[in-house]
């Protein structure tokens, strides 16, 4: 198969994946649409704030499934391929910020991000979660938790590619992680904004949770 033939299916199979969105199909099966609830983002912490821990986590698992399956792919048809395996991870976070069957309007990428690096980096990924998480817990900003996702992945991956990988592929993953870095960045401009004038939402993960039960036993 040729080179730009295995490219293209990688591209858009990963983009197309990327473009569920299961953060609308979980809550039309509640009767609702996400995206006219809350901040109307059809991703995992609009699904907190609105449904809940449960739903709210369980949209978050989903999407980071949605990361780790085109990387898996990849992973293990093309071991030896880190481009390809960082390109999948670049367009499936590209599907789910715009997705072309909801009209370029998706989430902010970052639990697809997450996904693609427990792939690409298991064990470094899964501690960068927690730490995320705690800091969540903490200061109650899920915006702050995702900075701290996409910074600390993106810079110890680019390291990683920069002292592992040959030159000429070193390049091409760390230009591809510089992009994961710009475009999930840009996609939370509004919540630096907010951050930064001091008007950003606080959302706490175990009062959605205690809410909720509260609500289960009326």
């Amino acid at each position: 198969m040729p080179n730009w033939l295995i490219v293209a299916i990688i591209v858009l199979g990963a983009y197309f994946v990327g473009n569920i969105s299961f953060a609308r199909i979980i809550s039309r099966k509640k009767n609702q649409d996400v995206t006219k609830l809350g901040s109307g983002n059809p991703g995992s912490t609009n699904m907190l704030r609105n449904f809940g821990f449960k739903i709210g986590f369980l949209t978050f698992i989903c999407d980071v499934l949605k990361g780790v399956l085109p990387a898996l792919v990849v992973r293990i048809v093309l071991p030896e391929s880190p481009v390809l395996l960082y390109l999948a991870g670049l367009c499936t976070i590209i599907g789910h910020i715009y997705p072309i069957l909801y009209k370029f309007k998706g989430g902010k990428g970052i639990a697809t991000m997450v996904g693609f690096f427990l792939v690409a980096n298991p064990i470094f990924s899964f501690g960068v979660v927690l730490v995320a998480m705690v800091s969540w817990l903490i200061f109650k900003y899920g915006s702050m938790a995702s900075f701290i996702c996409v910074t600390a992945m993106t810079v110890v991956q680019g390291v990683w590619a920069k002292s592992t990988l040959e030159l000429n592929e070193s390049k091409w993953v760390c230009l591809i992680l510089y992009c994961i870095f710009l475009l999930t960045w840009w996609a939370h401009r509004q919540n630096i904004q907010r951050l930064l004038i001091g008007k950003e939402s606080k959302v706490s993960l175990i009062k959605s949770t205690k809410k909720k039960v509260k609500e289960q036993s009326r």
